[in-house]
């Protein structure tokens, strides 16, 4: 039998130790990340969460002898150059903070684009000189404008998922494009027997958000047309249900403190009409009285056309004014 060198025992120890003290343990991917960046990180995760890096079968071994049931899942996300993360907070809660803690990065030789790469168009700041070639020989449309090299349209130099060329990852630093992404990758955490890969953690906020809104106006809805009674529908319902009974009672005419106003204005407009069609038929049907709201109410009618009329003559002698200052203006520039 082989012997297992001391450190490595004590190694698998430690390892087992942390997975089973804490309720949630990730897979992370630390690749490409400089060392200086990685303290940072170490120390922004300080008091949360503990970065622990080790050789791959050594947290192979820790993972399938831990006592937790499914844990070992987690093997089958050691990409890269892989650490184990061990923390309280929920699986998202870390996914997200994660994230946050990324930073632009140039890009590199034989990397994968994450996104598409767009080159936008623009003063790039170059005098004119072999740039002008070099960056029209990597696809980016260039020009000498004004003494200074130009793009002249926004250019996708790399799609979503292409490997990026040397020359192109030179011309973005060159031109202080940094596409690329550093941080440390959550791949997948482990929590309650479950285990979240990162689409799963990824969550976005503004569409979750609004789904949640979507899904409560769609569930008040249904709330106040089936009459269910709860904090949010049942001022809802109230309302509704005054709204109606306030329309069954002026068509029924019953007489309340509500629509006595209502029931009056109407009755008032229909004695208005039945007057003006008896006057229609012969003037001395109608009193003096009567007579004068009937002309008033003509009057007030045919006044509302003369004002609409007004105003829209006034709207085109303005125009018109504006319209002559402006040639003035253009006499005096050509005169």
């Amino acid at each position: 039998m082989p012997h297992v060198a001391e450190w490595k025992k004590e190694e698998v120890k430690e390892l087992k130790d942390m997975i089973e003290s804490h309720p949630v343990v990730g897979m992370a991917d630390l690749s490409d990340i400089p060392a200086p960046q990685l303290q940072k990180m170490r120390q922004s995760l300080r008091g949360s969460a503990k970065l622990k890096m080790s050789r791959k079968t050594l947290m192979d071994l820790a993972l399938n002898d831990s006592g937790k049931s499914n844990v070992e899942v987690l093997i089958d996300h050691m990409d890269g150059q892989p650490a184990l993360i061990f923390t309280d907070m929920n699986p998202f809660k870390l996914y997200k903070i994660l994230e946050g803690s990324k930073t632009p990065a140039p890009a590199k030789a034989g990397s994968i684009a994450i996104a598409d790469i767009v080159v936008p168009k623009g003063d790039t700041g170059f005098m004119p000189g072999p740039i002008l070639g070099e960056l029209q020989k990597v696809g980016i449309p260039a020009k000498i404008e004004k003494g200074k090299i130009v793009i002249t349209e926004d250019k996708t130099i790399v799609a979503e998922g292409e490997e990026i060329s040397r020359d192109v990852a030179s011309m973005l630093t060159r031109l202080d494009i940094y596409p690329m992404e550093v941080g440390i990758d959550l791949k997948a955490a482990y929590e309650d027997e479950t285990v979240y890969t990162s689409d799963i953690l990824f969550i976005d906020e503004e569409e979750t958000i609004s789904d949640i809104q979507k899904a409560y106006t769609r569930a008040l809805n249904l709330s106040v047309n089936a009459v269910v009674f709860n904090s949010a529908s049942t001022p809802v319902i109230i309302s509704k249900a005054a709204g109606e009974a306030l329309n069954l009672a002026f068509n029924a005419e019953v007489l309340t403190s509500k629509t006595t106003d209502l029931l009056l204005a109407k009755a008032y407009s229909q004695m208005l009409a039945v007057a003006s069609e008896a006057s229609a038929q012969n003037a001395e049907s109608v009193d003096d009285e009567l007579r004068e709201k009937l002309n008033a109410t003509a009057s007030a009618a045919a006044a509302q056309p003369a004002e609409e009329e007004k105003e829209e003559e006034e709207e085109e002698e303005e125009e018109e004014d504006n319209e002559e200052d402006a040639a003035a203006g253009l006499g005096a520039l050509f005169g």
